[in-house]
């Protein structure tokens, strides 16, 4: 079990009380900030979680890293582990830990390693296109 400020991080299992699903997405995934494709995969993850809004999970691979920077900023979910953020410079103030990965994830969504998702509110666009 992880430990943070001294006491046990809580882990726990999705199931019927807080289902969540890790599939393939048949779309491409576009992600633009400040006019600039910051992502472009086809090999991207719908990450669904209870009630919350569908999230894309883009391979690292298919993101230009060299528009994001790495903060301080972490944060930590019972279902899915420790939780890193990368900002968009270009994207200003609005761009700030708009991005986040979770780079150990625990066992039931070990899919979503060597990923990162976007806040939609943070970047210009997340377009899901057809594959072509």
């Amino acid at each position: 079990m992880s430990e943070t400020d001294g006491q046990p991080k809580q882990i726990r299992v999705p199931g019927p009380d807080h289902p969540i699903t890790v599939e393939r997405n048949p779309a491409r995934v576009v992600v633009t900030v400040a006019g600039r494709v910051v992502a472009d995969s086809v090999e991207a993850l719908t990450l669904r979680e209870a009630r919350l809004p569908p999230v894309q999970y883009i391979p690292r691979k298919d993101v230009d890293m060299s528009l994001l920077q790495r903060t301080d900023h972490a944060t930590y979910c019972p279902y899915k582990g420790d939780c890193a953020y990368y900002s968009i410079p270009a994207g200003g103030a609005r761009s700030v830990n708009a991005v986040w990965t979770y780079e150990a994830p625990y066992p039931a969504v070990a899919a979503i390693g060597e990923h990162l998702a976007f806040y939609p509110s943070r970047v210009d666009s997340i377009e899901q296109r057809p594959r072509g």
